[in-house]
């Protein structure tokens, strides 16, 4: 399926949507293929054909026996093979497959540990899901040699970003904050829920661009992706986080949707 041509193989030329699916269901599926259609868009790569793309991802649940287990299901598009170096060839042929593994509910809160690979905020493919993961992966890698579970991410001015897999949020004097788009924030799903369950609740809510020492006044810190929906942040660098209620409301409210 993949040639040795390939340019999502060679140069990271291409998009990735990974979805939880529970029971059979793809949790958030028309939200994460809006996603991948922006991305295509912004990349000048045809979007896949929607209904194509829910048959296969369904089909690799099956193929893997997943289809009533709660699994991770990842959509992989990429630019096809052809053409040598940068320039892609014309027409392209893209290459669109998916693959399921399981993916336990993470039990207890995560540990952090800042990173110091930074989020380029200047990239356009800091706000897409593309297939070039290397920073994240060796930001992952230095957070668990410092015996954490996950990387927190600054970008190239010192703000807060990300987590290498997740978004980032906090709780402040009855206030959320998260970091905003232009930081090099890639617009997580569950990040999007988040905002609009706190918003539907009144929670007053600010999407903002500042440093670490944001951090030092939060009453509790909190991560979000797709698999793991919101999990809370126990420590960084060593430094411990409390709880607040507002975790259980968001959490519940996520779980419920």
């Amino acid at each position: 399926m993949i040639g040795p041509d390939d340019r999502g193989l060679l140069l990271g030329d291409g998009l990735f949507e990974t979805l939880l699916a529970e029971g059979g269901r793809l949790r958030d599926e028309q939200a994460h293929l809006d996603r991948l259609a922006a991305g295509c868009a912004a990349l000048g790569l045809p979007e896949p054909d929607r209904a194509e793309a829910a048959r296969r991802m369904h089909e690799a649940l099956s193929s893997a026996g997943l289809d009533g287990a709660r699994a991770a299901v990842r959509l992989t598009l990429t630019a096809g093979g052809g053409g040598r170096g940068l320039d892609r060839p014309d027409p392209l042929t893209p290459v669109m497959f998916a693959t399921a593994a399981p993916s336990p509910k993470p039990a207890g809160p995560v540990r952090l540990a800042t990173a110091s690979i930074r989020r380029n905020e200047t990239s356009a493919a800091s706000q897409l899901k593309t297939l070039s993961y290397l920073d994240n992966v060796l930001a992952r890698r230095e957070a668990r040699a410092a015996s954490a579970d996950e990387a927190l991410m600054l970008n190239t001015r010192g703000e807060l970003a990300c987590a290498a897999a997740a978004n980032l949020f906090w709780i402040a004097g009855e206030r959320l904050f998260t970091p905003a788009l232009d930081c090099g924030v890639l617009p997580g799903i569950t990040r999007a829920r988040v905002i609009a369950v706190a918003r539907s609740a009144g929670v007053p809510l600010d999407e903002v661009a500042t440093g670490p020492d944001a951090l030092a006044a939060a009453d509790a810190v909190f991560v979000t992706n797709s698999l793991v929906r919101l999990r809370r942040v126990e420590s960084l660098d060593g430094r411990p986080f409390g709880s607040d209620p507002l975790l259980g409301v968001l959490a519940a409210a996520l779980d419920g949707g």
